[in-house]
């Protein structure tokens, strides 16, 4: 066996490249199984993040949804399951939203094109769908749709302002013909529900009797407080709805139907997302396996399930305290059973289809896959990998789930993932750099699934610690709602405080520590490095940095968002600016790096530009690198390598060691 070479930290040879790490943003999800077909989504960095439909039967993989067509809904901008496969009397069809103009379009098998079943919106992308499942009588789709209104003429326009539409928002639950009569006639299109500002997870009862749904209302997001309702179908009509779980403080998610008269439900109410069956009329609600784990995830995107109904009645389930567990729930004798798979962690996407399971599944060792369990027999299969080829696993870093003490005792959940590299060993009197990843959300989490961006910075001998600060999810609602009103105090605390047990526990340079993160994480890392001086370099990508701005120019979805995590507009205004980094940019404590997109709706592009404006006033050393067409998460390859190689070099520049092969990053000043 070679000996490993003796190399500062930061300097070790790496197989793992940047280009590795932007293949490796392959992005799997929303897998449907039906019998020995299996259909997912599959969204591709080197084609710019178009998203396609992928059809696995008989061991063959098709590619359903050639280019330009790009199967992505925009609903709440973070979108979801963007397609649904149909089963038809001459094989198959799917329905899918394209990106571009947000239409739904229908693709039947042997077709060469698919042809569109919604009209033309009067704005580009005004009317999107999402969250579909096929009607009783099996023609037509039903669906969340999101309409924008569109802006205001002006004035140049001859209309009067009589005549200007209004602007705004507007979501319903609509029927769509699966006969295409409604691409020329909006007309055709049906509206079920309408009434509260957002809906999720319509679906029939099994006799196509009753319709089940999630709505919630402004100021709540959906993990705060969320209704399920039940109303009766009458002649393809909607009518008495009424609300069988949840309420203002309840979160009440994914509702599955029984049988005709029952439905099971995932609740909040007892402190965990646990499983409910309720009837008609929510009585008689009784919890199923009450445990404080969680048995569902925040709704961020819409379209998936946490659990699924087998064939015998039996429910396949996902549950744990941060890392989701597969197993399978017998409602007669009430036991919970962890399968045996190699799978330490599973989205909350699954689809059943008699003993079948298939999901989104990955481990510390394992990246993200498509994999198809058979509850009688046992096997499993790996169906389709985010990365076909992984490096030695002798270069993966093993988490180390730590749970360490934040201000006040309170815990703070995280996982450690130490240099790794079997060529290279750091010198005996050298301590490691590390770097605090801050994951987004807020209301988010980071798990242990193989991630190779983690992996290109602890194969080169920078540890990383990624912390779930108090706010995230998997570890019930009180410690979701520690971040409430605590926005910017909480989380830089908990990061804080991740950093310092690395220093007291011997294990990093506390001169060498760096904080990065993306969106909300973006925002925690600014606020870190105004209020603090622990770290000494720091990287924002899209990260928040005025909150009354971006309160006033985010989308519908978030725009209440901070009335949870600050305070209501008015009323907190001294909150909103007492907190946000751009007020306090004249006491940034180091070095900052800031990765933007300029086509981002969530996090506009003035969040990063004002912050650089104000760094070059400090004269604190600072890069703003900005690109072109990229939205809210980079989705193309180009991007990924650009950033991740100048992140790399940037660190080599503040903390001092020299990163091989990356070129310097231009710090300005000034």
């Amino acid at each position: 066996m070679t000996a490993r070479a003796t190399l500062p930290y930061g300097s070790w040879p790496s197989p793992i490249s940047a280009a590795d790490v932007a293949r490796a943003r392959l992005r799997l999800s929303f897998p449907t199984v039906m019998g020995d077909d299996v259909w997912w989504q599959e969204t591709r960095p080197e084609e710019g993040g178009r998203a396609t439909v992928i059809h696995l039967k008989d061991g063959h993989r098709t590619e359903l949804l050639q280019a330009p067509w790009d199967a992505r809904t925009r609903v709440h901008e973070y979108g979801g399951r963007s397609y649904l496969p149909i089963r038809t009397g001459a094989g198959w069809s799917v329905v899918f939203s394209n990106y571009e103009d947000q239409r739904l379009h229908r693709l039947d098998e042997g077709d060469p094109k698919p042809y569109p079943l919604t009209p033309e919106p009067a704005v580009p992308a005004g009317l999107r769908y999402a969250d579909y499942v096929l009607s009783p009588d099996g023609t037509e789709v039903w669906c969340v749709c999101e309409g924008h209104i569109a802006e205001p003429a002006g004035p140049e326009d001859e209309q009067s302002a009589d005549e200007q539409p209004a602007t705004g928002i507007r979501r319903a639950i609509v029927a769509v013909p699966l006969d295409g009569s409604a691409a020329g006639d909006a007309g055709a299109i049906r509206e079920l529900v309408s009434g509260a500002q957002f809906y999720a997870g319509p679906v029939a009862s099994p006799g196509g009797g009753h319709l089940a749904w999630v709505q919630w209302n402004h100021p709540r997001m959906p993990w705060d407080g969320t209704e399920v309702r039940v109303a009766a179908i009458e002649d393809g009509e909607v009518v008495a709805p009424r609300t069988v779980k949840g309420g203002l403080t309840e979160s009440a998610l994914a509702p599955l139907w029984r049988d005709d008269e029952s439905l099971y439900v995932i609740s909040d109410w007892p402190g965990w997302w646990n499983i409910y069956q309720v009837g008609l009329h929510g009585e008689s609600a009784q919890a199923l396996y009450p445990a404080e784990e969680e048995f569902a995830a925040p709704l961020w995107q819409l379209g998936g399930m946490p659990y699924a109904l087998l064939g015998d009645g039996r429910l396949a389930v996902l549950h744990g305290e941060g890392d989701m567990r597969l197993g399978v729930y017998d409602t007669d004798t009430l036991d919970l059973v962890d399968l045996e798979v190699p799978y330490e962690h599973w989205a909350p996407q699954l689809s059943t289809d008699g003993t079948t399971i298939v999901g989104i599944a990955g481990g510390p060792d394992l990246p993200a896959s498509v994999v198809r369990v058979d509850t009688t027999t046992g096997r499993v299969e790996g169906l389709r990998r985010e990365r076909a080829e992984l490096p030695d696993v002798a270069y993966l870093s093993r988490p180390r789930a730590e749970q360490l003490e934040g201000p006040f005792g309170r815990p703070v959940h995280a996982y450690v993932f130490p240099p790794t590299n079997p060529e290279a060993a750091g010198p005996d009197d050298e301590l490691p750099p590390y770097v605090v990843f801050v994951h987004g959300g807020p209301t988010g989490r980071v798990s242990t699934v193989l991630d190779m961006e983690r992996a290109y910075f602890t194969s080169r001998g920078i540890g990383v610690i990624d912390v779930n600060y108090g706010g995230s999810a998997g570890y019930g609602r009180a410690y979701r709602e520690r971040l409430r009103r605590q926005w910017g105090v909480v989380d830089v605390e908990d990061a804080v405080a991740a950093a310092r047990a690395l220093v007291d526990g011997g294990i990093a340079d506390p001169a060498r520590l760096a904080i990065r993160g993306g969106s909300a994480g973006g925002w925690t890392t600014l606020a870190a490095i105004t209020q603090t001086d622990v770290f000494k370099a720091a990287t924002s990508y899209f990260g928040i940095s005025d909150l009354q701005r971006f309160a006033e120019s985010t989308h519908d979805f978030e725009s209440h968002y901070l009335f949870g995590l600050i305070g209501p507009l008015p009323g907190f205004e001294r909150a909103y600016e007492e907190r946000s980094p751009i007020n306090r940019a004249d006491r940034t404590a180091c070095p900052v790096l800031l990765l933007q997109g300029l086509s981002d709706p969530i996090v506009p592009p003035d969040q990063s530009e004002r912050f650089a404006q104000a760094l070059a006033e400090k004269k604190m050393p600072y890069a703003y690198l900005t690109f072109e067409g990229e939205s809210h998460g980079f989705r193309k390859a180009d991007t990924v390598i650009r950033c991740l190689e100048a992140e790399l070099a940037f660190y080599g520049q503040t903390l001092g060691f020299e990163p091989r092969g990356v070129e310097p990053v231009n710090l300005t000043i000034g």
